[in-house]
Protein backbone atom coordinates (compact mmCIF):
# COMPACT_ATOMS: atom_id res chain seq x y z
CA UNK A 1 0.00 0.00 0.00
CA UNK A 2 1.44 3.30 -1.28
CA UNK A 3 1.23 6.60 1.10
CA UNK A 4 -1.72 7.94 0.87
CA UNK A 5 -3.54 10.67 2.92
CA UNK A 6 -7.00 9.89 5.16
CA UNK A 7 -8.62 10.47 8.78
CA UNK A 8 -7.94 8.53 12.01
CA UNK A 9 -11.55 8.14 13.83
CA UNK A 10 -10.18 6.70 16.77
CA UNK A 11 -9.83 3.08 18.63
CA UNK A 12 -12.79 1.74 20.35
CA UNK A 13 -12.45 -0.60 23.05
CA UNK A 14 -14.94 -4.06 22.89
CA UNK A 15 -16.95 -2.18 20.24
CA UNK A 16 -18.29 0.18 22.41
CA UNK A 17 -17.77 4.08 20.43
CA UNK A 18 -18.28 5.47 23.79
CA UNK A 19 -15.06 3.62 25.69
CA UNK A 20 -12.19 4.80 23.30
CA UNK A 21 -8.27 3.75 24.01
CA UNK A 22 -6.38 5.92 25.43
CA UNK A 23 -2.72 4.63 25.71
CA UNK A 24 -0.04 4.48 23.07
CA UNK A 25 -1.14 7.85 21.28
CA UNK A 26 -4.36 6.00 19.88
CA UNK A 27 -6.60 7.76 21.58
CA UNK A 28 -5.56 11.55 19.79
CA UNK A 29 -8.28 12.00 15.89
CA UNK A 30 -6.91 13.41 12.81
CA UNK A 31 -5.92 14.12 9.32
CA UNK A 32 -2.36 12.58 7.99
CA UNK A 33 -0.83 10.05 6.34
CA UNK A 34 -1.44 6.10 5.87
CA UNK A 35 0.94 3.35 4.25
CA UNK A 36 2.36 0.06 5.33
CA UNK A 37 5.44 -0.86 6.44
CA UNK A 38 7.29 -3.81 7.54
CA UNK A 39 3.75 -6.02 7.54
CA UNK A 40 2.70 -2.98 10.30
CA UNK A 41 -0.14 -0.10 9.64
CA UNK A 42 1.25 3.40 10.06
CA UNK A 43 -0.55 6.27 10.43
CA UNK A 44 1.34 9.80 11.36
CA UNK A 45 -1.23 12.17 12.27
CA UNK A 46 -0.08 15.78 10.10
CA UNK A 47 1.65 17.78 13.48
CA UNK A 48 3.00 15.04 15.06
CA UNK A 49 6.56 13.12 14.76
CA UNK A 50 5.57 9.32 15.49
CA UNK A 51 2.72 7.69 13.65
CA UNK A 52 0.22 5.21 15.32
CA UNK A 53 1.30 1.90 14.62
CA UNK A 54 -1.24 -1.45 14.20
CA UNK A 55 0.85 -4.55 13.75
CA UNK A 56 -0.93 -6.80 10.84
CA UNK A 57 -0.19 -9.83 12.44
CA UNK A 58 -2.96 -8.72 15.27
CA UNK A 59 -5.60 -7.95 13.22
CA UNK A 60 -8.27 -10.67 13.20
CA UNK A 61 -11.18 -9.09 11.39
CA UNK A 62 -11.11 -5.66 8.63
CA UNK A 63 -14.43 -4.41 8.36
CA UNK A 64 -16.64 -1.06 6.48
CA UNK A 65 -19.23 1.00 8.45
CA UNK A 66 -20.58 4.31 7.81
CA UNK A 67 -19.70 5.83 11.66
CA UNK A 68 -16.71 4.80 14.49
CA UNK A 69 -15.88 6.07 17.83
CA UNK A 70 -18.98 8.62 17.64
CA UNK A 71 -18.14 10.08 14.13
CA UNK A 72 -20.23 9.43 11.51
CA UNK A 73 -18.40 9.38 8.09
CA UNK A 74 -20.69 10.44 5.14
CA UNK A 75 -20.54 9.32 2.12
CA UNK A 76 -17.47 7.45 2.30
CA UNK A 77 -16.76 4.31 4.65
CA UNK A 78 -15.02 3.95 7.52
CA UNK A 79 -12.34 1.42 7.23
CA UNK A 80 -12.50 -0.62 11.02
CA UNK A 81 -9.17 -3.00 12.04
CA UNK A 82 -10.60 -4.73 14.81
CA UNK A 83 -7.04 -6.68 16.59
CA UNK A 84 -5.81 -7.36 19.86
CA UNK A 85 -3.07 -5.33 22.03
CA UNK A 86 -2.40 -5.84 25.88
CA UNK A 87 -5.50 -7.71 26.44
CA UNK A 88 -8.30 -5.91 25.21
CA UNK A 89 -10.11 -6.37 22.08
CA UNK A 90 -9.53 -2.80 19.74
CA UNK A 91 -11.21 -1.43 16.72
CA UNK A 92 -9.45 1.43 15.03
CA UNK A 93 -11.25 3.27 11.90
CA UNK A 94 -9.60 5.32 9.47
CA UNK A 95 -11.14 7.04 6.16
CA UNK A 96 -8.96 6.29 3.24
CA UNK A 97 -10.87 7.02 0.41
CA UNK A 98 -14.34 9.27 -0.53
CA UNK A 99 -16.41 6.24 -2.18
CA UNK A 100 -18.12 3.35 -0.68
CA UNK A 101 -16.51 1.45 -3.69
CA UNK A 102 -12.80 2.47 -3.30
CA UNK A 103 -13.35 1.60 0.32
CA UNK A 104 -14.94 -1.80 -0.69
CA UNK A 105 -11.97 -2.08 -2.88
CA UNK A 106 -9.36 -1.32 -0.09
CA UNK A 107 -10.83 -3.72 2.18
CA UNK A 108 -10.61 -6.76 0.07
CA UNK A 109 -6.81 -5.94 -0.41
CA UNK A 110 -6.46 -5.19 3.64
CA UNK A 111 -8.06 -8.88 4.12
CA UNK A 112 -5.79 -10.73 1.62
CA UNK A 113 -2.84 -9.07 3.12
CA UNK A 114 -3.53 -9.79 6.98
CA UNK A 115 -4.28 -13.58 5.35
CA UNK A 116 -1.07 -13.66 4.35
CA UNK A 117 0.22 -13.87 7.83
CA UNK A 118 -2.09 -17.25 8.72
Amino acid sequence: MERQRGHYLGTEIDGKWHKRYRQDGLFARGLGDCWIEDDVLRFRRYLTRSPLSIPLRRVHTVDLGTWHAGRWVGSGRAIKLIWKHNGNQLSSGFVLTRTAPEAARRVGELRELISSFR
